[in-house]
């Protein structure tokens, strides 16, 4: 089993409101770049998907919830067909996004108990928690040439210093899809 994180980033690291649902000043960054540029399986999930599960926070599943369903392209089934984790406080019915489930008890244990790869999208109070365990096991990056110079970023100045393995990189467009590693333990 292996925690991954797939984020849209911007060169400074930024990573909050690629698409501009949060409303932010700054937001859509990663859309301006064509709906081409964030369409399909650009992070290189394949399998991952037709066995893994998805790990989402509450703001994120919101949105796929709104966005996904109603899609009907070869990778929008298979999203959504993939199994859901949701962690949320607040939410008690995850019923509008098929395959969806509320995570039960703790994060951190739930994550450590899954049997199957895990794939956090967005999310990033859920990323932040796995990363200060030292959970998470790869980083895949799609890095658009934009510097917002602010917003939210994926490793925040206090992040601890760790050793990751560089394993791809392919531009996708605009943008370039990175993915690192962490050494096996």
């Amino acid at each position: 089993m292996s925690v991954v994180v797939i984020e849209f980033t911007t060169l400074d690291g930024i990573v909050s409101d690629p698409d501009g649902s949060g409303g932010t000043p700054l937001g859509g960054w990663a859309f301006r770049h064509g709906p081409e540029a964030v369409a399909g399986d650009k992070f290189r999930l394949g399998s991952t998907l037709d066995d893994g599960v998805l790990l989402l926070g509450r703001g994120t599943w919101q949105l796929f919830s709104r966005l996904w369903p109603n899609r009907d392209d070869p990778f929008s089934r298979r999203m959504n067909a993939v199994p859901k984790l949701v962690a949320t406080r607040t939410l008690t019915d995850v019923s509008a996004w098929a395959n969806s489930r509320i995570l039960a008890g703790d994060l951190l244990d739930a994550v450590k108990r899954e049997r199957r790869d895990v794939v956090v999208t967005g999310s990033l109070g859920v990323v932040r928690q796995l990363m200060a365990e030292d959970l998470v096991d790869e980083y895949r990056l799609l890095t658009f040439p934009t510097v917002l110079g602010s917003g939210h970023r994926l490793f925040p100045a206090d992040t601890p210093p760790t050793e990751l393995r560089c394993l791809a990189a392919e531009q996708i467009g605009a943008a370039v899809l990175t993915r690192h590693r962490r050494p096996s333990r």
